[in-house]
């Protein structure tokens, strides 16, 4: 063995027993050991034997020396980490400081920066959504616009994580951005000054003067406040408290438990919400609602689709097999795990499954999913846009999304009544065909 792959053997073994000797500690600082227990021997228990070391060892030698480009170490010794990481499952991922920050802007809910949804477009990146009062609104940037560059810089509509990066900043800063309008035969020029921008992850209005409907997009830090404050705005525009609320989770692709356990026990005077499993005694745990129902046992029927994961299959489960809610749409993703993010070293971050978590009816979704009460067939439909005039006594959205006017006529035709059928989910349900495009799963524990 060359000095090189000695070198790179004792540091990968010295790391070896660094992380060994912190995690007997914190077990110790947990848990009083059980002189009366057996020993246990088991493999999960044992030191990495010498021969694995030597391997991964000698790989890394081979590797830096034989492939066909130079890697330096520090790239190999990321990726070797990052492989040991995500071979664990779909859902465990090391992160670098640029992810992890990412990752706390989606669950934290608030960034710097401009203030716009974007999307993929033919010469840059396209505006699908302008928050309101963002510093885009007061630059006058609108919804449909194509940012073709940022600081004289071109975008390229394949690399949109690039193009977000680069408009987020430090908060008041400015950024230059090229706009190209329809209708308009020159680019626009638009200097914007960044700003600390709160995301929204509830949408509210009313269907008509006795339902409302709520959607939800994710769960951040902030969901439950948004829906407790959006639910008493309806209650405010109408002047008296809603009937029924439709809650649409379609694409709505999970976020923090604890945000979906609080949504639900807004909505539950008791009962089970969620219960996990895992081997550490933070990743075993069972969350139960108390008293108080903010709609004030309003009827409520929630939309689902394949898209509908993690959060949001906590939060339907627990509203349907606590016979709180009916479920329409599509069977759901099936995501039946939860992640905790672990900080480490220079900004980096381990975001790695540490429990699975069940029904109130005992079941797992994992690989499942969710089968609503009235399964709809048929090509899938994106949610509609929500109406734009903030203080409409109704909406058109039922008019122009059929899966919504369905909930709508559920929710009229049975008022005070809720789905009583089988849970949510059962033991030995066939798993679900999962979609094309996994969705982005966030962390789900804080």
């Amino acid at each position: 063995m060359s000095i090189r792959a000695r070198l790179i053997l004792a540091m990968l073994l010295g790391l070896m027993l660094g992380v060994s000797l912190s995690l007997a500690e914190r077990v110790l600082a947990e848990r009083e050991p059980d002189v009366s227990a057996p020993v246990s021997h088991s493999p999960a228990s044992a030191a990495l034997p010498w021969s694995d070391a030597r391997l991964l060892a000698e790989v890394i030698q081979r590797v830096r020396d034989n492939f066909v480009d130079a890697v330096d170490d520090h790239r190999l010794m990321q990726n070797a980490i990052r492989g040991m990481v995500e071979a664990l499952d779909d859902h465990s991922s090391f992160l670098t400081p640029d992810e992890f920050e990412d990752m706390k802007v989606s669950t934290s809910g608030a960034y710097a920066g401009i203030g716009v949804e974007v999307a993929p477009g033919k010469e840059g990146i396209s505006i699908v959504r302008r928050m309101a009062n963002s510093p885009a609104e007061r630059a006058g940037i609108e919804t449909g616009d194509i940012i073709v560059r940022i600081d004289g810089i071109a975008v390229d509509p394949a690399d949109i994580d690039s193009a977000i990066a680069r408009m987020r900043g430090p908060e008041g800063s400015p950024i230059r951005l090229a706009v190209r309008r329809a209708g308009s035969a020159t680019l626009l020029e638009f200097k914007v000054e960044r700003a600390q921008v709160q995301l929204q992850s509830v949408a509210a209005e009313m269907l008509t003067p006795e339902y409302g409907y709520l959607r939800i997009t994710s769960f951040t830090d902030t969901t439950a406040t948004e829906l407790e404050q959006a639910v008493e705005k309806l209650e405010r525009r109408g002047g008296t408290k809603p009937k029924g609320f439709v809650i649409d989770l379609r694409n709505n692709p999970g976020g923090v438990l604890d945000s979906a356990v609080q949504v639900a026990d807004d909505f539950l005077d008791h009962g089970t919400i969620v219960s996990a499993e895992g081997r550490t005694r933070e990743a075993r745990f069972r969350m139960e609602a108390k008293p108080g129902d903010i709609s004030h046992g309003a009827t409520l029927v929630l939309l689902v689709n394949g898209g509908s994961a993690s959060a949001s299959e906590i939060l339907a489960a627990a509203l349907h097999d606590n016979h709180r809610a009916t479920l329409i749409g599509r069977r759901t993703y099936g995501k039946g795990s939860v992640q905790t993010i672990m900080p480490l070293s220079d900004g980096q971050a381990l975001k790695i499954t540490t429990s699975r978590y069940f029904t109130p009816s005992g079941a797992s979704i994992n690989g499942i999913g969710i089968v609503p009460d009235t399964v709809l067939d048929g090509p899938e439909q994106a949610p509609a846009e929500m109406d734009l005039v903030d203080d409409a006594a109704s909406s058109t959205l039922s008019r122009r999304d059929p899966q919504v006017l369905l909930a709508l006529q559920t929710l009229s035709g049975h008022p005070g009544q809720v789905a009583r059928g089988a849970p949510a989910a059962q033991p030995g349900a066939q798993p679900a065909i999962q979609p094309a495009i996994q969705p982005a799963i966030q962390p789900a524990i804080q």
